[in-house]
C-alpha cells in the first residue's frame, strides 16, 4: 500500500498540490508545471517532469521570496 504524505515544508510541488493551491484543473496544472520547469531550465536548472519547485512556483505567483514578500 502506498502512503502519501503531504507537507508544506516540501521543496517540491506536484500536480494534485497546484491543483489543490489554484483551484484548477489537472489538465492546467500540468500546463503550469509545463511552464514553470521551461523556464527554469532557460535559467540552466535541471527538472523534474510533473514536479516543480515550491519556492519557484511561490515567487512566480505570489511574489514571495525566500520567506517575505518581495516589494
Amino acid at each position: 500500500m502506498k502512503t502519501i504524505v503531504k507537507s508544506e515544508n516540501t521543496s517540491v510541488l506536484r500536480c494534485g498540490d497546484i491543483m489543490e493551491i489554484l483551484g484548477i484543473s489537472d489538465g492546467k496544472a500540468y500546463g503550469i508545471i509545463r511552464q514553470l520547469n521551461k523556464e527554469l531550465e532557460a535559467k540552466g536548472y535541471h527538472t523534474v517532469s510533473g514536479r516543480v519547485s515550491r519556492q519557484y512556483f511561490e515567487e512566480c505567483f505570489y511574489g514571495i521570496t525566500r520567506g517575505r514578500e518581495a516589494v
